[in-house]
């Protein structure tokens, strides 16, 4: 793994935060919502799901969690809760259920360390994501598995709720440098997130969510369904998200989410989200054409904006494409 070596093993991710969806509707409202078929979620996995728009574009991902028959955790970047929180409360219409942000009262953790237990973790739930969300209760606490490297994550409930939301740590301080290491672990390991500048710009499988275990195509229906169902069966998406690393240009920055680089062969390449390694090169997420595509030209299919498709791409960066740790659709 190449986190920082003074990382600890149990790492805080005080910027992810919990939607708590509780009453006896919750399921069934969730399932009518989201892409991820909600009614059979069992203790035993935690299942990303997407929330889109009628367009079928992203606006939030979300890992569920099934703490209760009554009772789903919806784990998210707290700074997405109140929107997310606000686009779900519109359609709650009769359903016996409330929406609360209760992120001052669980703690969240990256696990750096695989466990005695962890054999059971990762070999569960191969149908979603190929054992992505494998899960089990340990104590008072639930945890899954977070990735294809093995790497975890775990939900505890808090005693005592936090008064206020925890600060940022300090960008010199070691547990800056090891949420860093994490968020560089979750680009190789081809995991989106959806920031502001990118919620509504992507269809699903733009961001692999299909392959990563987030899309049902056999549930009922959902906000966006069409699109993503169309997409999926008549195999029209060219764009995709895909790894890169490239030298650091100096004193350019980071490249931003939704910003629009344009890589040596020519393709356009939206940011999803990027990191500086510690050996100074940059690596990040960006959706694009298939190498082979011929797309980088011309071939827009139906699931991209006219915004995207009309945009010339600036600046260049000499990027080198690196395989993602699962497979993608031809």
């Amino acid at each position: 793994m190449d986190h920082d070596l003074h990382s600890p093993a149990a790492l805080p991710l005080p910027d992810l935060g919990v939607l708590a969806v509780r009453g006896p509707d919750a399921r069934r409202f969730l399932n009518g919502q989201l892409s991820q078929e909600v009614l059979t979620l069992e203790g035993a996995a935690v299942r990303l799901a997407g929330l889109h728009n009628a367009q079928g574009r992203v606006l939030a991902a979300l890992r569920l969690v099934a703490w209760a028959d009554d009772v789903v955790l919806c784990v998210l970047p707290r700074a997405a809760i109140a929107e997310v929180r606000a686009l779900l409360v519109r359609y709650l219409l009769r359903a016996k259920a409330t929406l609360t942000d209760e992120s001052d009262a669980w703690r969240l953790e990256g696990l750096w360390t695989t466990g005695p237990s962890d054999a059971a973790v990762i070999g569960a739930d191969p149908g979603h994501g190929g054992g992505l969300g494998a899960a089990q209760r340990e104590g008072a606490s639930v945890t899954w598995r977070h990735a294809h490297d093995g790497r975890r994550m775990r939900l505890t409930p808090l005693a005592m709720p936090d008064a206020e939301a925890p600060a940022a740590p300090d960008p010199a301080s070691p547990e800056a440098s090891a949420r860093n290491a994490w968020r560089l672990a979750d680009i190789d390991a081809g995991l989106p997130e959806i920031h502001p500048a990118t919620r509504g710009a992507f269809v699903a499988q733009m961001l692999n969510l299909d392959v990563l275990g987030g899309i049902s195509f056999t549930k009922g229906c959902y906000t966006g369904q069409e699109v993503i169902a169309r997409a999926h069966y008549r195999g029209r998406v060219k764009r995709r998200l895909q790894r890169f690393e490239a030298a650091a240009s100096a004193g350019a920055g980071m490249p931003a989410p939704g910003e629009t680089l344009r890589l040596a062969d020519g393709r356009a390449a939206q940011i999803i989200d990027a990191a500086l390694r510690p050996d100074g090169r940059m690596a990040f997420l960006a959706v694009a054409p298939y190498a082979t595509s011929g797309a980088a030209a011309s071939g827009a299919d139906e699931t991209e904006a006219p915004e995207t498709r009309a945009a010339e791409a600036t600046p260049r960066v000499d990027a080198t494409p690196l395989p993602l740790p699962y497979a993608l659709p031809d």
